[in-house]
């Protein structure tokens, strides 16, 4: 069924209207506002279902066993996925090793947290370049002064294979399509602070983040006059660390951030540590250098002595960022780290097999859901809005309001830090978002304040309004829930 938006006005005297009804008439009031009569522009095809968590019944349906693209609430399942496979304590270890060939290498272990992420309720204990000074000192700590070899990053734990099938060439441009790699640092981004000239005609001025040489930039942006608008362009010399950003930023300007995505991870490391191990003194012969291995490779574990290590935080804390924040690399690290522990295979079709064999254990049926990756990026990824309210029922149970703790709260941190705010009495919703071209996405926990507690998602596909027509008609039947 295909509806259309009503203006806002119409909408609210709908809901003000039926302020007496129960929960069903009050999304169906939402929905009836939304009908061909209504407008000329088409909301496209939305999938609701509600449960109650107390007694699990259903208490709002609607297309609920329709196959709709999830964007980034595939997360939920990934994250219920890695709670249920690797268990809430479960840590990543990363190490240095000095080989007897005379190289140092920085081996990975698909740790996301070597990253200058963090949330508001408990940020993380070291950023990324903290996370390589600290490497630094403990090698030199151990009294090495100088390497007779290469500084090595080593992801081989996981196959080299950056990116899941379906990602598109335009989604590795930006930071939200960065390559996957079990060596990941700062999210395996260079961050660029782009600020304006003192007077117009002048070119920017940048600031790099990790600040040591790697991406070889083209700083083509001019400052315009004042009051003038923002127009920034990136672009990358196919397979190279070269970038040219165009365009312009106006005199007097905030700083406009570009997350620029590196090429290779692991090299991008070991160039890191090998630019702090240089700037303490320490005479390295070799050069930084990158060790894949293809998945058709055994993994064969680096022999020598640990120089050394840096562990992560408990897995609760890092899922917390992945969530609020909605990190596709975070998810992509945590379905294949699921993949590798359980089947000892680090590959994306590992960690889906895995995912799988979870979702039948809970009584999901396999008509329910296909995907090709762990984050929802792929436009391939399908699922249906009885499947998410099932599985967050399913950790609900399990894990209790630790689990919902993982998720945005309205109107307070993460991805929902602007949205459902200002609730009252106690009622909340925290849920994650997903936002794809013509797919978008809210699921999650309302709490109305009293005994009603609900799962619930909202998919919607296929839109051709404004996304944040869209968005505020999601919000609002987020909002009805708690009425």
């Amino acid at each position: 069924m295909a509806w259309t938006f009503l203006r806002a006005s119409s909408v609210f005297v709908a809901l003000a209207s039926c302020s007496a009804a129960d929960l069903e008439h009050r999304i169906d009031a939402l929905l009836e506002a939304t009908s061909p009569k209504a407008s000329a522009r088409p909301l496209g095809v939305a999938g609701i279902h509600v449960v109650d968590l107390t007694t699990g019944r259903t208490v709002y349906r609607h297309n609920e066993n329709l196959l709709l693209a999830p964007a980034s609430n595939f997360k939920l399942l990934t994250t219920a996925l890695a709670l249920e496979r690797l268990g809430v304590d479960y840590r990543f270890t990363t190490r240095v090793v000095r080989e007897v060939s005379g190289d140092l290498v920085l081996i990975g272990a698909g740790d996301p947290s070597l990253s200058d992420r963090g949330v508001l309720k408990r940020p993380s204990p070291r950023s990324a370049a903290q996370a390589i000074e600290e490497l630094a000192g403990q090698v030199i700590a151990r009294g090495i002064t100088q390497i007779d070899g290469d500084v090595v990053g080593d992801d081989s734990v996981y196959p080299w294979e950056p990116y899941p099938s379906s990602w598109t060439q335009d989604d590795t441009l930006h930071g939200f399509g960065a390559p996957v790699s079990a060596l990941s640092l700062n999210d395996n981004v260079v961050t660029v602070l782009i600020q304006p000239a003192g007077s117009a005609g002048q070119l920017s001025q940048l600031t790099i983040s990790p600040a040591f040489e790697y991406l070889m930039i083209d700083n083509r942006i001019v400052t315009s006059m004042r009051g003038g608008d923002v127009r920034i362009r990136v672009e990358r010399s196919a397979g190279s660390r070269h970038w040219t950003i165009t365009g312009a930023i106006p005199a007097g300007h905030s700083p406009v951030i570009e997350s620029l995505p590196v090429d290779d991870p692991a090299l991008f490391a070991a160039a890191a540590l090998y630019d702090a191990l240089t700037r303490r003194g320490v005479a390295v012969h070799g050069r930084a250098v990158a060790r894949h291995r293809v998945a058709s490779e055994l993994y064969v574990p680096v022999e020598g002595e640990e120089v050394a290590s840096l562990t992560s935080p408990p897995l609760t804390d890092m899922l917390q960022v992945m969530d609020k924040l909605s990190v596709n690399l975070h998810a992509e690290l945590m379905l294949r780290e699921a993949g590798r522990v359980k089947r000892g295979d680090g590959t994306t079709r590992a960690g889906l097999a895995e995912l799988a064999a979870f979702l039948a254990e809970i009584g999901v049926s396999a008509g329910d859901w296909r995907a090709e990756d762990g984050s929802g990026l792929s436009r391939n990824d399908m699922v249906t809005p009885r499947l998410v309210t099932q599985v967050l029922v399913q950790q609900w149970r399990k894990f209790g309001d630790e689990f919902i703790a993982l998720l945005p709260a309205g109107g307070e941190d993460g991805t929902l830090e602007h949205r459902l705010c200002c609730m009252g009495s106690g009622r909340a919703v925290q849920a994650k978002t997903g936002t794809l071209s013509r797919a978008m996405a809210l699921s999650g926990f309302a709490d109305a304040g009293t005994k009603d507690r609900f799962a619930f998602s909202i998919l919607v596909n296929g839109f051709a309004a404004p996304p944040s027509t869209v968005r505020d008609w999601v919000d609002k039947i987020a909002t009805a829930l708690l009425e």
